[in-house]
């Protein structure tokens, strides 16, 4: 991992982007084993087709591992200071996700030098799925 300063980094700037592997099945059932998060929704296609969902879909807590993810690929986690999301639009299966994020603003808090960052996923079509901000202690 680059070490990034507040000197070196620039409003405008962009993290390195994370391409994930299309959303399929197995990796819905594997996220709800290592979450806990047992949604039917998620994981039994019967159980979705009765809520009016065409198939299961992602948790919105697995958008939000990857671009926790996106973030401490960029600097190590203990440098967080916020890290919020909202979701926009439901991640399908077969979608082929990325984890982008832009320095929006460069500030001092607390005695720190901080950056905020607009974060977001999307997918293949570049519809935002998952659109969020952090904060970042550099």
């Amino acid at each position: 991992m680059k070490i990034v300063t507040f000197d070196s980094i620039e409003v405008g700037d962009t993290l390195p982007p994370i391409s994930l592997p299309p959303v399929s099945r197995t990796m819905l059932a594997l996220f709800a084993g290592a979450s806990g998060d047992h949604n039917a929704v998620h994981i039994d296609t019967d159980y979705a087709r009765r809520a009016g969902a065409p198939d299961v879909f992602a948790h919105g807590m697995l958008s939000m591992a990857w671009l926790g993810r996106l973030l401490t690929s960029w600097v190590e986690q203990r440098q967080l200071r916020a890290f919020g999301a909202r979701f926009v639009g439901i991640t399908q299966l077969g979608h082929v996700i990325t984890c982008t994020g832009t320095v929006i603003e460069k500030f001092e808090a607390e005695g720190e030098r901080r950056v905020r960052l607009e974060i977001q996923t999307v997918n293949q079509y570049g519809e935002p799925r998952v659109v969020g901000e952090a904060v970042v202690a550099l």
